[in-house]
């Protein structure tokens, strides 16, 4: 795919066009969130908000513009690295009895937003124009093709349409109404606690479809492993050890009390393992990154240019940025921890500024290479937590206000490599269509602005509500592997047994050519959402068995994306209308043949919906 140079006068940084990419990135911003801290997982958000755009300028009477839509989606998919960023490490701060305030959440997003948009300006001359033939970016030429596809038919986004509505009305069903029950389950008779479950959540199934059938697999795997194996293992185990120590009356454990004594910890130590897997493997392509930038840097690659197609944001305006974004951190009160002296806000400050720095650079070359969904942000954010912890134990930093320093200190840097790894898709696809880099910078900056205060609302308003963050609540599961390394470093009482025999297993997945982090999250989140997920892949491993003749897969990709929007939507409603009414949770109650019937009808119906989606009759 060649760039094109757009007419003169073609409109692109419009009021309709940042005001519906705005819009959009709201929307998919507090879906990501709901869908990351539920699952643990992700989804790319450029192409869905793109077709939604390029829909909605079509009912308007003058229409628009690819350039327009392309603002859009740049704007739009702002959100979803920022929430990205923040679900990875805010939630560990609820864990530990710490409630931040809407104001403090909102700021470190947009730090890491700026911080992100700000140090990757000077590199794009290099990543994306000088190096295009080594660096696709794939999500960005994707995104590009599909813009100007969406120019030539109007039809093309119905799907997604489609999806929003099946996921909003299912998750009101479940989780509003309670008409139906989240998960539906059956206990096995062989063993103590052995179960199999699936949950009621189209999101989920689109994760699988999204991600394909080779992860789903890999997950549910380590699910099954965790529900079948471990859970009666260690229940026998514990009824026996007291047979020997003569208590025979003693009765077997549940599986809440196994999984909040052993088994949270082994997964734990599962996906901490997983993280230093990653971080291994990326290291080299890291630091060959790095260097490669640095070079194009001192090159030249950065000169600045008069041609309105090929200029970025003013160099004055990105150091004064960085500056007045490291004085902020460290003057400010409160803001990277609560109680925190001078020196340890300065420490925290510097700390920002030199991994934000580092990563930067690496993240917008990696996503280049190998995409946004495979950037190793949680990698990143995890040498940056080890890296900052050991400063502040070095001077004796160790109490909760210390923690929640490291913590905030790897949110901005976590946000701003995601932020990197999106705005570099967003400008490749500018490039192609023959955008204003600068424009793009502009509304990447405006996204920021905005789209903080709604991720930090929907993290506050799901960490308050319902059982919180954790076990009894959304596991939240990067935060808790942060919160791990966090407590490791600074000398807290883990039960490093446990959280070793975790790593053993993450070990021996990595050994047998398993990915390390998703059969890692496998064995820490329950059986119930990944199964869902492998439903999903299934469906996507059966669509492209199908005659290619009679598969798009692109419609089958904005449906399942609708699915996240919908569910996502629904349930960030439902968790600000509870926090609203100062509502207590609520309590399921044992479904009934006829609930767990619909409930498996529901989803059998988002499947089918998904299908045809996907496969469906040609003339």
């Amino acid at each position: 795919m060649k760039p094109e140079t757009a007419s003169a006068g073609v409109a692109e940084f419009t009021f309709k066009a940042v005001f519906v990419g705005v819009a959009f990135g709201l929307l998919f911003g507090a879906a990501n969130a709901y869908l990351g801290l539920k699952s643990g997982l992700t989804v790319s958000t450029s192409i869905p908000i793109a077709v939604l755009a390029a829909a909605v300028f079509k009912l308007l009477p003058k229409g628009g513009t690819i350039l327009e839509a392309n603002i859009s989606q740049t704007v739009g998919s702002a959100s979803s690295s920022l929430a990205s960023g923040t679900i990875f490490t805010i939630p560990a701060l609820f864990m530990w009895g710490v409630v931040p305030p809407l104001w403090q959440v909102a700021m470190l997003a947009f730090a890491g937003g700026l911080l992100g948009i700000l140090a990757m300006v000077p590199l794009r001359r290099l990543l994306i124009v000088q190096a295009d033939a080594e660096l696709p970016y794939p999500e960005g030429r994707a995104c590009a093709e599909v813009l100007r596809t969406t120019q030539k038919a109007a039809a093309a986004g119905k799907w997604i349409f489609v999806g929003i509505a099946v996921g909003f009305v299912i998750k009101i069903a479940v989780s509003g109404a309670h008409w139906l029950p989240e998960n539906v389950s059956t206990s096995l008779g062989y063993a103590p606690n052995a179960s199999l479950a699936i949950a009621i959540a189209p999101a989920l199934l689109a994760v699988g479809y999204i991600v394909g059938f080779r992860s789903a697999t890999v997950m549910v795997a380590g699910g099954f492993i965790a529900s079948l194996v471990l859970y009666p293992l260690v229940t026998k185990a514990h009824l026996a050890g007291a047979a020997d120590a003569g208590n025979a009356s003693m009765t077997a454990l549940g599986a809440g009390a196994v999984k909040s004594r052993f088994l949270v910890f082994l997964g734990a130590g599962a996906v901490a393992a997983a993280g230093l897997v990653t971080i291994a493997r990326t290291a080299p392509t890291m630091v060959r990154s790095f260097r490669s930038v640095v070079a194009g840097v001192r090159g030249g690659a950065g000169a600045a240019s008069t041609d309105e197609r090929d200029r970025d944001l003013p160099a004055t305006l990105l150091l004064v940025g960085i500056v007045a974004l490291f004085a902020g951190l460290a003057l400010v009160p409160g803001l990277l921890g609560v109680g925190l002296s001078f020196e340890g806000r300065l420490a925290a400050a510097l700390g920002v500024v030199i991994f934000g720095l580092l990563f930067v650079p690496v993240s917008s070359r990696l996503v280049g290479a190998i995409g946004v969904s495979s950037n190793p942000t949680s990698a990143m954010a995890l040498i940056t937590l080890a890296g900052t912890a050991g400063v502040f134990l070095l001077f004796g930093w160790t109490d909760l206000g210390a923690k929640a320093a490291v913590l905030t200190v790897g949110t901005v840097v976590c946000v701003a490599a995601s932020k990197a790894g999106d705005i570099s898709q967003d400008l490749k696809t500018g490039w192609l269509v023959g955008g204003k880099p600068y424009l793009q910078q502009y509304g990447q900056l405006i996204a920021a602005a905005c789209a903080c205060w709604v991720v930090a609302g929907v993290v506050i308003a799901l960490g308050t509500t319902g059982g919180g963050y954790g076990e009894g609540g959304l596991l939240a599961p990067q935060a808790t592997l942060m919160k791990t390394v966090i407590e490791a470093v600074l000398g807290g009482a883990l039960p490093w047994d446990l959280l070793a025999m975790g790593g053993g297993l993450s070990f021996v997945g990595t050994l047998v050519g398993l990915p390390a982090l998703p059969f890692a999250l496998g064995i820490y989140l329950p059986l119930s959402t990944l199964a869902c997920v492998f439903v999903g892949g299934c469906l996507r491993r059966y669509v492209e068995s199908r005659d290619a003749t009679k598969v798009d897969a692109e419609s089958g990709i904005l449906c399942a994306s609708g699915f996240v929007a919908g569910e996502g939507l629904a349930g960030v409603g439902i968790a600000g209308y509870v926090y609203a009414q100062n509502l207590g949770r609520y309590k399921e109650a044992e479904p009934t043949h006829v609930q767990v019937a619909l409930a498996l009808g529901a989803l059998a119906l988002a499947a089918f919906v998904l299908y045809r989606s996907t496969v469906r009759r040609r003339e």
